[in-house]
């Protein structure tokens, strides 16, 4: 199957500019939500992944489908640096299955969804030690491109 790329942001909508004040008449443009997917291992050290969130975006969601369970007490952390606690600290990746995870009740991680920053980052996972078998999934990053720009 054959793919189209942007360079975005896209938006979408058949209402440019408001006229009015009734359905019809008033903008009703809208930002493209996008996602991005990446296979993932339980590992003690942080790791890159392929996901990069352009600057100024908004990050809606990020699932992990859990497809071998992390090994004993490991966690998940998500971040945009090798610290990698920046959006998510500490998630217990403990069944087979889709984890929604979130930036808790953390200020300064809600920040960070609301408003990625300046400039692109690249996603970073970090886990505790792995057992044998090492945990693994696929990671989904979904997100509005440049939504605060």
């Amino acid at each position: 199957m054959g793919t189209t790329t942007f360079t975005g942001p896209i938006k979408a909508g058949n209402v440019l500019n408001t006229t009015g004040t009734t359905p019809g008449t008033v903008k009703n443009v809208g930002f493209v939500e996008m996602a991005q997917t990446v296979a993932i291992t339980q590992s003690a050290t942080a790791a890159a992944t392929a996901i990069v969130i352009p600057a100024n975006s908004t990050i809606t969601s990020i699932e992990l489908f859990v497809t071998v369970v992390w090994s004993g007490t490991a966690t998940l952390s998500v971040g945009t640096s090798v610290t990698a606690n920046e959006l998510v600290s500490a998630a217990a990746p403990t069944a087979i299955g889709r984890l929604t995870l979130t930036p808790g009740t953390d200020a300064t991680r809600t920040g960070v969804w609301v408003n990625s920053g300046t400039v692109d980052d690249i996603i970073y996972v970090i886990s505790g030690a792995p057992g044998s078998p090492a945990g693994a999934g696929r990671l989904v990053v979904r997100y509005i491109q440049a939504a605060n720009a």
